[in-house]
């Protein structure tokens, strides 16, 4: 939730500490990102890709990261650079195919 009480972000079940951390660092990002903080939301999206590279939030962080970088700047070619990352790393992952319509 964020500080106006509006749910941002969900998990539900049990996850191992780590990959609890990993969550709630997503929805500190969400929250921000919704708050129109791109640049903060952008930083911290990269953070969790740079500390949990190798769990499955971590595509789901890269693709965040490129939206939120694209919303700060209005730059649409990063969008396209986010869409080559996530094909490179993540191409098995739900998060890459979300980002097929920015390839060029």
């Amino acid at each position: 939730m964020d500080s106006t009480g509006v749910e941002r972000y969900r998990i539900e079940g049990y996850l191992p500490t780590n990959w609890f951390r990993a969550r709630l660092e997503m929805g500190i990002a969400r929250v921000t990102f919704m708050h129109k903080k791109f640049g903060d939301a952008q930083k911290l999206y990269a953070a969790i890709v740079d500390r949990f590279g190798n769990m499955a939030v971590a595509a789901e962080a890269s693709y965040w990261r490129a939206v939120s970088q694209y919303k700060a700047t209005n730059d649409h070619t990063v969008l396209g650079e986010g869409a080559k990352e996530l094909a490179e790393t993540y191409p098995d992952n739900e998060w890459r195919l979300k980002s097929l319509p920015w390839e060029h």
